[in-house]
């Protein structure tokens, strides 16, 4: 067999077994046990709704009302981002009557792709109706058409009118949700506190607006409206409001309580619970985030739609939710839950501005290490053994700083965030994770040889995630290189961020299995380790029930390709480049169907972007993706010099023998494999910067691993050649 058929061979037995694998997952994750609500289809259902209301503000003294729905009724956790990173009361609502996310384009121009970090100031909720009109409806239907998301607003009054019902609003915010497409409310009256039983009963479905709370540290000043008490005191009167809601509501009625909207400028978690005959006292779930106790506000709209036994567009970004039942009803079990969703927000609330001080002063400090040695080593500092124990220091530092990115996951099994100093606490815990792998890299049996510690380092980053990601990614949520639930971009599965790490770790352990394997002139044997390595890592990227990723297999799997016909001596020619694209874009169709074809409730990001295709939507994800790169790569100067880095990587990868190379040429003499696995990496960063949303990432993150690696086999490299060296004249130590 020639290396051309064996590459070939081994190629299609790699697309075979990925394809194979994730069809079994997918059909297997297609039948698991789903926590399902006992829940009548058909039954009415009354919709309290508010605003900046979180778990923080419930108390049995301040709040009796909510804290017997905590104690009584289903809760979670509830992600209210909408088109801006802050969600006005206006936008809840919006998102509610859309089933999609939906902002209002009040003080910031038009509204834009939606995917930049502006903080919108908040219009005030119309105060009056006018001839059953919802004002300014013109204006949400503007912002809503020229945002990426494209929401449909009035899909639930004309999802409920169309299968024969109605929607009663109660409250101006009210009017939002249950307006039909042209803008009319067939039912309103405003709200008071003398609501009667027969106002709520009227219709199926009763949306009731209570007010929103809004915190006066924390409203824009340019919002139109602006709170007069305390946010206790407007949580206090939510509460009595809610009180008499729930005294008038039907019997036999499901009551949904959710706060739709931020408090002020400040993103954040927010409360949702259900109570009725269908719930009680228990967990809210959602397929959407596969997080139990925390959901997103676009699960509201399916979730009354199937309740109402009406069917849902399929193209919603939500799904509908599902009730566990606690497993002993109790102040102690509603306290046990309380604590879960104040860690949900408290953990994402602080790691979210901690995640640019906490990087910019690791990446400067590595740096300016770095950059001193270089300086100290050219000006020749010191005597022999200082220079020498100088090169030493600087691999292990090297060591040491690829410990720093799967050490900010493992710092979520420690409640860092429940300090008073959470920054503190949060390297502290980086801190102690970082000092376990470092000793267990550099104290062990391996660490005399040259890839020893690296192997450790790569394969603790690899274990690390892909068992977080088999376990339901509870490491990645809220840490300072995972998923940010405030976002709301990605509750599950593998990010761009945790994907970067990953391939990357998964590349380098390539690398020094291959570049082994080759030392003992055993290509066939090293390209079918690296073949094996990479097929492992595919298929637990792209498996919907696992990675869920789109964009990240076909990286990973073209920089696989890239290292094993680098271990072949295999020249890449366009046409075989070409037939690899093909490939690989048609293994990542056939597991986007295998995923749709599951149930809609069961699909995962893939399934739903073949669902978005097949209605019409995918050119509008397209474009959010693209702004959403762009918006991340032009967010700050820093940012800017990615391409730059990238294209200055591959000129001296291009061309070894330049004088840009040279700290690297002993490293590629000594490790054959070196310089093929840079390339491969650097291909892997490159597509899946391309192919996935807010990609620029990537690249960035994966350096943060790559290049202490890199400077540590640089180093060791020469080390080996100093200590090889002969001292036996003045001019050999001149030159040594």
């Amino acid at each position: 067999m020639t290396s051309r058929q064996l590459l070939a061979a081994a190629t299609a037995a790699v697309v075979l077994s990925v394809v194979m694998m994730s069809s079994l997952i997918s059909t297997l994750t297609a039948f698991s046990p789903v926590a399902t609500a006992t829940s009548k289809v058909g039954g009415s259902v009354v919709v309290i709704g508010t605003g900046g209301l979180s778990w923080s503000d419930v108390s049995p003294q301040r709040t009796p009302t909510l804290w017997s729905l905590l104690r009584d009724g289903a809760t979670a956790a509830l992600s209210v981002r909408s088109v801006h990173s802050n969600t006005c009361p206006v936008e809840g609502w919006l998102t509610l009557s859309a089933g999609e996310r939906a902002g209002d384009a009040f003080g910031v121009g038009s509204g834009g792709s939606g995917t930049a970090d502006v903080k919108a100031p908040c219009r005030a909720l119309p105060a009056e109706m006018s001839a059953a009109m919802v004002p300014h409806w013109s204006q949400y239907r503007a912002a809503a058409g020229s945002s990426v998301f494209d929401a449909s607003l009035g899909l639930l009054g004309d999802q409920v009118a169309a299968h024969g019902g109605c929607v009663q609003a109660v409250g101006p915010g009210a009017a939002l949700g249950a307006a039909r497409a042209s803008g009319t409310v067939a039912r309103y009256q405003q709200y008071d506190e003398s609501i009667t039983p027969s106002a709520l009963a009227a219709c199926p479905l009763t949306l009731v607006d209570v007010g929103p709370v809004r915190d006066a540290s924390d409203v824009n000043p340019q919002d139109e409206v602006r709170p007069t008490t305390s946010r206790a005191q407007q949580a206090a009167a939510i509460d009595a409001r809610v009180a008499a809601v729930l005294k008038v509501a039907p019997a036999g009625a499901d009551v949904i309580l959710a706060s739709l909207a931020d408090a002020g400028a400040t993103e954040g978690l927010r409360m949702i619970a259900i109570t009725g005959p269908d719930f009680g006292g228990g967990t809210l779930e959602s397929s959407s985030t596969r997080q139990p106790g925390l959901v997103q506000l676009t699960d509201l709209t399916p979730t009354i739609l199937e309740h109402l036994a009406i069917p849902a567009p399929p193209n919603l970004g939500g799904t509908p939710l599902r009730f566990v039942p606690a497993q002993e009803i109790s102040d102690q079990s509603a306290a046990d839950r309380l604590t879960t969703m104040l860690d949900y927000d408290q953990a994402s609330h602080k790691v979210h501005s901690m995640v640019e001080p906490f990087f910019y002063g690791w990446v400067l400090l590595q740096l300016g290490l770095y950059l001193t040695v270089s300086v100290l080593w050219r000006l020749g500092w010191g005597a022999e053994g200082q220079r020498l124990q100088l090169l030493k220091d600087t691999g292990r530092v090297a060591v040491v700083a690829a410990t720093v990115p799967v050490s900010t996951f493992l710092a979520n099994l420690l409640p860092w965030w429940r300090f008073s100093v959470p920054m503190l606490t949060l390297v502290a815990s980086v801190a102690l994770f970082t000092a376990a792998i470092s000793a267990l890299a550099l104290l062990g049996p391996w660490r005399t040889r040259l890839f020893g510690p690296l192997v450790v380092v790569c394969t603790a980053t690899v274990t690390v995630l892909a068992v977080d990601v088999m376990t339901g990614s509870r490491l990645q949520l809220s840490s300072l290189m995972g998923l940010q639930p405030d976002i709301g971009g990605r509750f599950y599965g593998m990010g761009n961020v945790t994907f970067a790490l990953f391939a990357t770790a998964t590349l380098m352990i390539c690398t020094f299995a291959g570049d082994h394997l080759l030392s003992m002139e055993q290509p066939r044997h090293a390209a079918a380790a690296v073949a094996a390595i990479g097929i492992g890592a595919v298929i637990l990227v792209a498996s919907p029930s696992l990675g869920s990723d789109l964009g990240g297999p076909p990286a990973l799997l073209t920089g696989v390709v890239v290292l094993i016909l680098a271990i072949l001596n295999i020249r890449l020619t366009w046409r075989q480049a070409l037939a690899t694209g093909a490939g690989i874009g048609a293994l990542l169709v056939l597991l986007g169907l295998l995923d749709w074809l599951r149930p809609p409730d069961s699909r995962s990001h893939l399934g739903r972007f073949v669902q978005t295709v097949l209605s019409g939507g995918g050119w509008g994800i397209i474009v959010r993706k693209i702004a959403q790169s762009n918006a991340l790569l032009f967010a700050n100067p820093l940012s800017l010099l990615i391409p730059v880095v990238l294209v200055l990587f591959a000129y001296i990868l291009w061309r070894p023998d330049r004088l840009a190379a040279a700290p690297l040429r002993q490293s590629f003499t000594r490790v054959q494999l070196l310089r093929s696995s840079l390339i491969a990496i650097t291909v892997m960063w490159v597509l899946g910067a391309v192919l996935n949303d807010s990609g620029a990432a990537i690249p960035a993150v994966g350096a943060t691993l790559a290049c202490p690696l890199v400077i540590a086999i640089a180093v060791r490299t020469l080390e080996g050649q100093w200590a090889a060296m002969p001292v036996t004249t003045r001019a050999s130590r001149h030159r040594r």
